[in-house]
């Protein structure tokens, strides 16, 4: 399993995942995406890493603060992160 990091309400998130910052649509708008990010599309702010480079700062879009590391939506691995992500995204439009 990867390393885990705490997040900004003390949940913790794995390391170089990213899959919250790619597999949703995010509709407020981001530092480089001023009308927000389709569902699928990397965020600019996601670093060759998959880390975010606006991680801590008030820069940061709240529903991105807001989403927490939840074991149910993540799974035990990035790819299970990003199939989940993709599932709930496609179930709620």
């Amino acid at each position: 399993m990867s390393e885990l990091i705490t997040s900004d309400s003390s949940a913790t998130c794995r390391t170089g995942c990213g899959a919250c910052c790619i597999a949703p649509s995010i509709t407020s708008p981001i530092p480089g995406m001023p009308e927000g990010k389709p569902a699928g599309v990397r965020c600019v702010q996601l670093d060759a890493n998959n880390l975010c480079t606006l991680f801590g700062s008030p820069l940061r879009p709240m529903v991105c603060r807001q989403f927490d590391y939840d074991a149910t939506v993540c799974g035990e691995h990035r790819d299970e992160a990003l199939a989940t992500l993709s599932w709930l995204e496609e179930s709620t439009r």
